[in-house]
């Protein structure tokens, strides 16, 4: 009788740890399934993004501008969107500074700035989009190519609260040409004049200053600019 109820408690520890086990598989296939489904979902949006941006042509300084006035011609729009995680501004890209505009529009085509953040912070100056340290903007820039824009000074153009304006390269740059690159938004209510004519101004913040001043409130790393948490952006080009 006492062997019976051995033998028949083995068995029933026996299946216990058989249901257990099964459960334990079917719980580690149900996250494989999920876990595959991700990566396939995740690898067709990739798909998609990538097949959404045209070829990159890797431009030289000699082809830049005749690129550039025929890709202005193309893309007349002189509007556009740029979305972080504090809001929406809305951008007026100026008629009469083509080279500078067209480069813009080609760029967010292309969907460089979506690889950007806003990196540089200066409460009641400036905030600064158009690059980072991320592995993807560095490729895209070598696919870009390594060329400089040509000034386009305007009188009427100049440093106020919100203007749009492209960074450039201080060093050995004394025609003051733009990097196609990384572009500002002036955050001084009375102005920054003193960079009127040392960089151009190409457009202006004509809705959504508020999300500017929010990023400029960003906290940033001790002594220096950058924020502490990243600020990304994506930019659309509005019809």
């Amino acid at each position: 009788m006492v062997k019976k109820l051995l033998i028949l408690l083995f068995i029933i520890i026996l299946v216990g740890c058989q249901d257990n086990k099964t459960k334990q598989n079917q719980q580690q296939n149900l996250e494989k399934r999920i876990l595959t489904e991700k990566e396939n979902i995740s690898s067709e949006k990739n798909q998609k993004e990538k097949d959404s941006v045209p070829p990159i042509k890797k431009l030289k300084q000699e082809e830049l501008m005749p690129f550039l006035y025929e890709y202005g011609e193309e893309n007349p729009q002189t509007r556009a969107l740029i979305q972080t995680k504090f809001g929406d501004m809305e951008v007026e890209l100026f008629e009469d500074t083509p080279l500078h505009r067209a480069n813009f529009i080609y760029l967010t085509h292309l969907n460089y700035y979506n690889t950007t953040l806003f990196y540089r912070v200066d409460p009641g100056f400036v905030i600064q989009a158009g690059n980072s340290d991320k592995r993807e903007t560095s490729r895209m820039r070598k696919s870009i190519g390594n060329f400089l824009i040509p000034k386009e000074f305007k009188a009427h153009h100049q440093h106020h609260y919100g203007a749009l304006a492209a960074a450039k390269f201080t060093k050995q740059n004394v025609s003051k040409a733009s990097s196609p690159f990384e572009f500002y938004i002036v955050m001084d209510k009375n102005g920054a004049h003193h960079l009127d004519n040392e960089h151009t101004v190409f457009g202006r913040v004509v809705k959504g200053m508020e999300v500017a001043e929010e990023i400029s409130k960003a906290e940033t790393e001790k002594g220096g600019e950058w924020p502490m948490q990243d600020i990304e952006l994506k930019v659309k080009i509005l019809n």
